[in-house]
């Protein structure tokens, strides 16, 4: 069997395949080193053959993880590096490395689905958009907040909003304007979550006229779908490009 991982600044989301394309046997999403040993130990998942990983930590807390998972299960890990090419995509930065690695490997993926001109859409925490042309050229792209970087920073620095994420769920089901504070905050950070995704639309048909593909990843790409419908949803987007990125032999 073996195990992926993609590691993030506050999560690690992992999966179990038990040959490379196939579809993932097991996975999760955990907040720790530890929690991750524990949860493939009680899955009972001691026979791994390899492992290979996309980190976006320091160099010590993946050097750690390593550590970990190869004292655990006397595994050969292997860790996604910045590159200026793979798979037929170039990096569109001028300094490569300073790429996110997460970045680097969805808009691969998505290429390598498609084989053409693409945009990434990653709507998480913190939401990336990025731009390939039909030849592979990464031509760049862009970060903001999330809809969750908009609401906690509207609760800590606004004294008067407070509410819960029981109030906020329930606020989400429509997009009228809001006749509470915590509906006015939700639909309006859904609405700027919109907002932008419109306008990497519109730039790709600028670039591109209707010939290109839209790629969906990230927690909160349910938010956009219905603006979206044309989308293609990939939660695992990361993983298609890690599976470039470290072949196994």
């Amino acid at each position: 069997m073996i195990l992926e991982l993609d590691c993030g600044n506050s999560f690690i989301k992992w999966r179990v395949i038990d040959r490379p394309g196939r579809a993932p046997l097991l996975g999760g999403v955990v907040d720790s080193d530890d929690e991750l040993v524990a949860g493939l130990r009680s899955a009972g998942l001691l026979q791994l053959v390899s492992c290979r990983l996309v980190s976006v930590r320091s160099d010590a807390e993946t050097a750690a993880l390593v550590g970990r998972l190869e004292s655990a299960f006397a595994v050969s890990v292997q860790c996604a590096m910045p590159m200026q090419e793979l798979a037929g995509v170039r990096n569109g930065y001028g300094d490569y490395s300073r790429l996110g690695l997460d970045r680097w490997l969805a808009l691969v993926g998505a290429y390598q689905l498609c084989g053409g001109a693409c945009v990434v859409l990653d709507l998480g925490t913190a939401v990336t958009s990025d731009f390939v042309s039909p030849d592979g050229l990464h031509l760049g792209g862009f970060i903001c907040p999330g809809v969750p970087l908009m609401r906690n920073q509207l609760r800590t620095h606004t004294r008067r909003i407070r509410y819960d994420d029981a109030a906020a769920q329930e606020a989400a089901l429509s997009l009228d304007p809001g006749s509470s504070t915590v509906e006015a905050v939700e639909r309006g950070c859904a609405l700027m979550l919109r907002g932008f995704v419109l306008t990497q639309l519109e730039m790709a048909r600028g670039y591109w006229g209707a010939d290109f593909t839209i790629y969906l990843t990230g927690g909160d790409a349910p938010l956009v779908r219905e603006i979206l419908p044309q989308a293609c949803h990939v939660s695992d987007l990361v993983f298609v490009g890690l599976a470039a990125a470290c072949p196994l032999s």
